[in-house]
């Protein structure tokens, strides 16, 4: 794997996107009772959802930029929280890929 700007804004992207779903996913039963029982709970995880979801669309646009790509169109794909954010992502690094490989083959 490489490792390019590109790759490290995804990288980065994606793993806001997880923590993101995961402190959205303590909203929803079973762990919503014991969740929002807590007020610091509620805050924690409410604040963490909210700072994870505005730096995956940062870094998602970091990334769609580097690849020379559209960053509005990618940042609205990731607006469609989660999934909308998991095909960016997926997509970006697919065209990221294939980019890389066309440049080793023209220049080889």
């Amino acid at each position: 794997m490489s490792d390019s700007p590109s790759q490290r804004a995804l990288t980065v992207s994606a793993t806001a996107l997880v923590v993101a779903v995961a402190c959205v996913a303590m909203f929803l039963p079973p762990m919503v009772d014991d969740t929002v029982a807590s007020k610091s709970l509620t805050l924690l995880f409410g604040l963490s959802a909210a700072l994870a979801v505005l730096l995956h669309w940062a870094y998602l646009g970091m990334a769609a930029h580097r690849a020379d790509r559209s960053v509005g169109g990618w940042v609205v794909l990731g607006l469609m929280f989660p999934i909308g954010g998991a095909a960016a992502l997926l997509m970006l690094a697919w065209l990221d890929d294939e980019a890389r490989i066309q440049a080793n083959g023209a220049g080889a």
